[in-house]
């Protein structure tokens, strides 16, 4: 492509089910191109191959561009906390993206802006990630925690330390001139 020229638009069969508030940034074909699938991003998330649903920004908690190949790790929701949901990886998706245009770079761009808070702390018997993510389209945080591996995360001082530290985050992160 010239220095000038613009990617063509993405046909009408990779359109992914859209909601009426959603619009593509960018988009790229995974593969060598001959029905490996289409990687959408939009303001609200990015649709993968295979997928039936978007991941929200705030879902992706790892995305790295090699250059070559984009891959994602998604959060999976392991428990509801008050207040907070515990996360854990799910296993790392990769896409060669021959072609990738602006994708990478609006992956990066959503996937960090969506973190307003992030801290790692010790707890009993290991360790976590805090993080209070903006949704796209919603008020406020979404919280989550996410332990090392290793980690009691049903043990009850493991909880209830890590109950102590979402508050104490949250009540940091709070405006005070509300």
């Amino acid at each position: 492509m010239g220095l000038f020229s613009r990617k063509p638009k993405l046909p009408p069969a990779a359109r992914p089910p859209l909601t009426a508030d959603e619009r593509v940034l960018a988009w790229a074909t995974a593969g060598n191109g001959e029905g490996d699938g289409v990687l959408v991003a939009s303001n609200l998330g990015l649709w993968l191959p295979g997928r039936g649903h978007r991941l929200g920004w705030h879902d992706i908690l790892k995305a790295v561009w090699s250059g070559r190949e984009l891959t994602v790790t998604p959060a999976e929701p392991r428990a509801e906390r008050d207040g907070y949901q515990v996360v854990a990886d799910c296993p790392a998706e990769t896409y060669l993206l021959l072609e990738p245009g602006d994708l990478p770079h609006q992956v990066r761009a959503r996937v960090t802006r969506s973190v307003a808070y992030t801290a790692h702390h010790p707890v009993p018997g290991g360790a976590g990630r805090i993080a209070a993510r903006r949704v796209a389209g919603v008020d406020g945080l979404a919280w989550t925690v996410r332990f090392d591996p290793g980690t009691p995360a049903d043990d009850d001082a493991v909880l209830a330390e890590t109950d102590r530290l979402v508050a104490a985050a949250r009540v940091a992160t709070s405006p005070t001139d509300v």
